[in-house]
């Protein structure tokens, strides 16, 4: 039996180099991880957005906020010199959702997706949106979803890069914005075959050892 120190240490999905940075992909461990940083690193992110006279969520949220939205889906992390630069939250079907297209069957979506300022133009969200479509494709959603403001033009046109379509615009309660809700089918990465393969002789490792 490994001893409870290893069982617990987070397991990693990939590690590449993207220009100075060596970048860690995995899932963020509240064992290990700080919802105090990772709240920084979203407000960082979405600065921009406030500036602009978005009140989006993660331009001033709390730490309480991002662990409840954090815990409600699977919550990944990138880092660089052991410092989170990226993150994105994935959802199974939100049947609660107030936009129609996260109700449905099949779809999953992303959520507090953020890179930092200082990290952006490396790769690294294209990484991150590539996990993504692997853990929506490899449990069998048909589309993978998120949303975004509608006047973040360079936002929209990111992810349109990516082969995001916009499927519908809503308003969230609250907000002083409409959001354009964009979708493409997920499709599994051989890069993250091995990772997968991992995740499942770890869970089963941990069952055994329960």
């Amino acid at each position: 039996m490994r001893p409870a120190t290893q069982r617990a240490t987070p397991v990693p999905i990939a590690r590449k180099r993207h220009g100075d940075c060596h970048v860690e992909l995995r899932r963020f461990d509240p064992a290990h991880d700080s919802f105090d940083e990772l709240t920084d690193m979203l407000h960082r992110s979405f600065a921009r957005l406030g500036s602009m006279g978005l009140n989006c969520t993660c331009v001033d949220q709390p730490a309480t906020v991002t662990r409840e939205r954090a815990l409600r889906g699977a919550c990944y992390i990138a880092l660089c010199g052991g410092r989170i630069v990226a993150t994105m939250t994935l959802y199974s079907r939100d049947p609660d959702s107030c936009c129609e297209l996260y109700r449905r069957d099949g779809v999953a979506s992303i959520g507090q997706f953020a890179v930092d300022p200082a990290y952006q133009d490396r790769g690294i969200g294209k990484l991150m949106l590539a996990l993504a479509d692997h853990w929506a494709a490899i449990r069998g959603y048909a589309e993978l979803a998120l949303d975004t403001p509608q006047p973040a033009a360079h936002l929209i046109a990111f992810y349109r890069r990516q082969g995001f379509r916009i499927a519908a615009f809503f308003r969230r309660p609250g907000k002083r914005y409409d959001s354009a809700i964009l979708s493409r089918p997920p499709k599994a990465d051989r890069a993250f075959a091995t990772w997968s393969r991992r995740i499942e002789a770890h869970h089963a490792d941990m069952a055994r050892a329960a």
